[in-house]
């Protein structure tokens, strides 16, 4: 006759394979979380890629900001009448490896004269299409120890390349294009948002 204790036994075995099997699930589980939350973007990197608004008013013209998104530096300058102007003199295109800003690098709404949608604001990244150093802005006119008849623009100190003020790249310099355009778009004529294009209807 069979006793209690090895009735019971297949029992036992069930209960305990099927408890092994619940806690190796659950294992797995929390092991995996910290693997997917790894994949995710943390909360400081979605802020630190997300789009920025930027309140314009407080530049005066002639003036520009520097302003930092995702981790890159960006300027905003607020052009004269006369920079204007000056960017459209024949005798500055002539000397501009990109005038018309036509190379594929810039957005649609940036292959313009002035690579702008306003004409008296521009939007760039602020860094040299060389090797990355941070160009110097030089907003006046004239005789300059890196250029005899400076129109005006930014002038890269690592390896002297040269912009004007549309961010336009100098024949003859080694950076071999324009200043990046970033993404941007206005919510009104102070107001732009970095991070995001025009809405195309």
């Amino acid at each position: 006759m069979e006793s209690r204790t090895q009735k019971s036994e297949p029992a036992r075995r069930r209960f305990i394979g099927r408890a092994l099997g619940l806690v190796l699930a659950t294992g797995v589980t929390l092991s995996a979380i910290p693997l997917v939350r790894s994949l995710l973007p943390s909360r400081s990197r979605q802020i630190a890629g997300a789009p920025i608004e930027v309140d314009l008013d407080t530049i005066s013209p002639g003036e520009q900001i520097l302003i930092t998104w995702r981790g890159k530096p960006i300027w905003i300058l607020r052009r004269t009448s006369e920079m204007i102007q000056r960017l459209r003199i024949s005798d500055l295109e002539a000397r501009l490896r990109d005038p018309l800003s036509q190379q594929d690098q810039q957005p649609p709404y940036a292959r313009n004269d002035l690579r702008s949608i306003h004409p008296d604001i521009l939007v760039v990244i602020a860094t040299c299409t060389h090797l990355g150093c941070i160009p110097k802005f030089h907003p006046e006119t004239g005789q300059m120890g890196f250029d005899s008849e400076w129109p005006g623009g930014y002038f890269c100190p690592c390896h002297a390349s040269k912009f004007d003020l549309a961010g336009r790249v100098f024949k003859g310099v080694p950076a071999p294009l324009n200043l990046v355009i970033p993404p941007h778009r206005f919510t009104d004529h102070n107001t732009v948002i970095i991070g995001e294009g025009p809405v195309v209807e």
